[in-house]
């Protein structure tokens, strides 16, 4: 009934296998991938008929991880996987990236791949099972795409680097690089790293891909068992030559003149009185309509011909100037933390809030529940570049450009030991052209100290691109929108002045070569260190203390028996403490207590509560008590946070007591002397011997007069 090929590999000392045939049979291309026990179905769909009315490739890539992967069941109350995670959001977009530009120029038929996540054992990370899988399910479908490609991680400790560590091992690892690419070259790269060289980060990148080859090659054998026929896609026709003809005679000088305005919004009036220009040329409809499908590449030629032969930007520029910049701090008034980063015609809010450990977020994952915190949140409002647009949730970009920031900033954190507030900082991108994400980093770095977050070091970020047409290219520092859009190369950095603490990678073309790698690196690093001492103009380093509008957080350690009593019965003590002192507690399993309040007064109040709890009695001290219980021989009070005491009736009065409540009744306040212990260790209190008025000691009084 199956008809199933099968490709084995050994890959790093663990066994990859990539299957199909048995599964998903009606997909155009299906493979379960699977290193070690963690498998995911990878599929590929793709329509035989263009999609309508669009001038761009419709693939959408959804990776979703099921929790009966792990032996889970969702939590929440409809008990099944809701809305994509942050995991799985990231995942999809780290598997779209070097997969988009394989796909043949001009195919525009709708195509989608899912990934599956089956089984996960804890230890591999789907996400490179899924991108090797995915790349597998294309490469065998018959849609037009020029991999395949292969990923792996790569970790660095010690001077080594690892090929894909196990999760158990990235936490000591000092780089999380994940890398993807062809047989030629790399074509995607995203990491987090503590402050590396450029030379130990390009040795990961050289070293990844050197790796996963073996993996390309299984994919073709894989393929040249199994694969489908590839699509036929139909040749440029006679028209469409025609009007690119028409249309580079009639509007390439008008494009290259308005293509010299540096300012963004005239020259966005200017390129686009030239495209109705050149629409205009022609007369029939059909004719419009390709225009409109070339007048990118149109755009693309003026764009990148003008920088390869002057070396001169649009806006003026050379190839490795920033922009102006400037930093400002404290700009509102009631946040703990903010800074507003501009660096030309981008610019970025970045606001920092301090929280206690009640603050942080709670992560249900496949690998198991953990909290984090330290949260970075990136907004891009369509006002940012003068549109009106929809407002809503935060979508793929928004989530992965704040994540980039996260991981460039993440790395400098103090430990949670050392500074035990919970973090978040919320960019607002107010404006944008070229790199929000890097000012976000900027911005985030600036808002942080100004909150008095002692960062081991300020952080900046800065974007590269590239332009190659043959053996002919131009690596751009800090580059504007218009020439992401038209170039070839999207390429991040972010670090300090001692090393990189993330990149991110992302080609448009087949590959570039080290050489050109090593040369984006070098001027990244240029232009990260000139941005660093334009923010060192707005602040240095971190302000002494945290803001007055936070939180401060005291910490003191109690026994660990005594963590019961501090929460009460049902949470009813700490409850207590909260509501009358205003003042937040987290209470560790280790025994370390957490008071977090805004004025000293509140901290100092909830501090004296535990400490009364968790004291033991001493003998000769006199406490205030209350009566709990009263019996024929005594009044038992509580005296001490929860512990009880005997006032044994012959202790009440300085005279003979008929009845207990001759003297005490049930909820009476009370001062009391422990006068011993008893063999089981109970409390011996007494009444008489202390001034129910002043709480004075009588029986030191009747000791002096003696």
């Amino acid at each position: 009934m199956f008809q199933i090929y099968k490709k084995e590999i050994d890959w790093g000392g663990r066994k990859l296998t990539l299957e199909t045939g048995k599964i998903a049979r009606q997909a155009d291309g299906a493979v379960m991938a699977t290193m070690g026990e963690t498998t995911v179905l990878c599929t590929a769909v793709y329509a035989r008929q263009p999609k309508p009315g669009v001038d761009f490739f419709p693939l959408t890539v959804n990776y979703q991880e099921k929790t009966f992967a792990a032996g889970k069941i969702p939590g929440g109350f409809f008990k099944r996987e809701g809305r994509p995670t942050e995991k799985e959001t990231l995942t999809s977009r780290l598997i779209d990236r070097p997969i988009r530009p394989l796909f043949v120029k001009g195919f525009k038929n709708e195509t989608q791949v899912v990934c599956t996540v089956l089984s996960h054992d804890l230890e591999n990370d789907p996400d490179i099972v899924a991108m090797i899988g995915a790349s597998a399910a294309l490469t065998i479908s018959g849609v037009p795409f020029l991999g395949p490609i292969a990923a792996c991680r790569v970790g660095y400790k010690d001077g080594d680097y690892i090929l894909n560590p196990c999760q158990s091992e990235l936490p000591d690892s000092e780089l999380d690089l994940v890398l993807a690419g062809t047989q030629e070259g790399v074509l995607m790269v995203e990491s987090m790293a503590s402050e590396l060289s450029e030379d130990v980060m390009l040795g990961a990148v050289t070293f990844g891909h050197k790796a996963f080859q073996p993996v390309i090659d299984a994919i073709i054998d894989l393929a040249e068992a199994c694969a489908k026929e590839p699509m036929d896609l139909p040749g440029e026709s006679e028209d469409v030559a025609r009007v690119r003809d028409a249309l580079k005679a009639g509007i390439s000088a008008d494009m290259t003149e308005a293509y010299a305005e540096p300012n963004k919004t005239q020259r966005q009036e200017n390129v686009a009185a030239v495209r109705e220009k050149g629409i205009a040329l022609f007369e029939d409809d059909a004719d419009k309509d390709i225009a409109k499908g070339l007048m990118k590449g149109i755009e693309a030629d003026v764009v990148r011909g003008a920088i390869l032969k002057t070396g001169q930007r649009i806006d003026g520029r050379d190839t490795k100037t920033v922009r102006p910049i400037v930093s400002e701090v404290g700009i509102l008034p009631r946040a703990h933390g903010s800074a507003l980063f501009t660096r030309g015609e981008t610019q970025a809010l970045a606001v920092a809030t301090l929280g206690t450990g009640q603050d942080e977020q709670i992560i249900d994952a496949l690998e198991g529940e953990y909290r984090e915190h330290f949260m970075l949140h990136y907004n891009f409002p369509p006002y940012s570049v003068g549109e009106a647009g929809r407002m809503g949730s935060p979508g793929r970009r928004e989530i992965g450009h704040g994540k980039l920031a996260w991981r460039a900033v993440r790395p400098l954190l103090p430990s949670k030991d050392s500074f035990p507030y919970t973090i978040r900082v919320v960019s607002e991108v107010t404006e944008s052209n070229g790199s929000s994400s890097m000012a976000t980093v900027c911005g985030t770095s600036l808002s942080l100290m100004d909150a008095g977050v002692p960062l081991s070091a300020p952080v900046a970020g800065i974007a590269m691109g590239l332009i190659k047409e043959g053996d002919d290219y131009a690596v751009l520092s800090d580059i504007l929108g218009d020439e992401d859009h038209l170039g070839d190369m999207d390429f991040k950095v972010a670090g300090t002045e001692n090393g990189i603490t993330s990149l991110q990678m992302d080609i448009k073309i087949t590959s570039i070569t080290e050489e050109i790698m090593k040369i984006a690196l070098d001027q990244a690093k240029d232009g990260r260190v000139h941005i660093l001492g334009e923010m060192a103009k707005a602040l240095t380093s971190s302000r002494e203390g945290v803001s007055e509008n936070a939180p401060r957080i005291t910490t003191i350690t109690v026994p660990t028996d005594k963590i019961r009593e501090i929460i009460g019965p049902g949470g009813k003590m700490i409850r207590e403490i909260c509501e009358t002192t205003g003042a937040k507690i987290d209470i560790d399993d280790d025994g370390v207590v957490k008071v977090a309040a805004v004025d000293n007064a509140s901290t100092e109040a909830a501090l004296e509560r535990i400490r009364y709890i968790v004291a033991e009695p001493e003998l000769g001290v006199i406490y205030n008590g209350k009566v709990v219980k009263t019996v024929d021989f005594g009044a038992f009070v509580n005296f001490l946070g929860a512990k009880d005491g005997l006032v044994h009736i012959s202790e009440l009065k300085n005279e003979r007591v008929g009845k207990t409540t001759d003297v005490v009744n049930v909820g009476d306040q009370v001062k009391v002397k422990v006068i011993g212990f008893d063999d089981r260790g109970k409390v011996k209190l007494s009444m008489k011997v202390v001034d129910q008025e002043t709480g004075a000691d009588l029986s030191e009084d009747a000791a002096a007069e003696e």
